[in-house]
């Protein structure tokens, strides 16, 4: 990840929501305030909506988010956002893997992320495979 980002921010929920020591590239970014109801609506988790507050006060910002109802409304509110598997896909753009399909699959496996058939063909498309 830090080759491929500058910086990787992440709030104080999201960093309890982890549960475990953080990797040292990644920061604990402070919110002031989570997002109000009208612009997050509460029945996004807690770490969503403090992600998506932090977004909102940094410009030119990245947003990692894989749930699609929270991904889609950062994105109506001008936040740019990339999933796990944008970021897989990147790793193979930058030469960090030659292939994407093993992390897919490794991910369906070990990693906890439900992922169809579909989704996977489409990712390794995308990316030339």
């Amino acid at each position: 990840m830090p080759v491929l980002f500058e910086e990787i921010w992440i709030t104080p929920t999201v960093a309890a929501e982890y549960g475990q020591p953080l990797p040292t590239w990644v920061v604990v970014q402070p919110t002031t305030s989570l997002p109000t109801a009208t612009q997050v609506p509460e029945r996004f988790g807690l770490g969503e909506r403090s992600a998506i507050g932090l977004s909102l006060t940094q410009a030119d910002c990245l947003l990692i988010i894989d749930d699609e109802a929270p991904k889609r409304l950062a994105k109506a509110l001008g936040i740019t956002c990339i999933g796990t598997l944008g970021i897989v896909k990147l790793a193979k753009e930058a030469g960090l893997i030659t292939e994407v399909r093993p992390w897919l699959d490794k991910l369906r496996t070990s990693g906890g992320m439900w992922l169809s058939d579909a989704v996977a063909e489409r990712v390794c498309r995308a990316a030339g495979e």
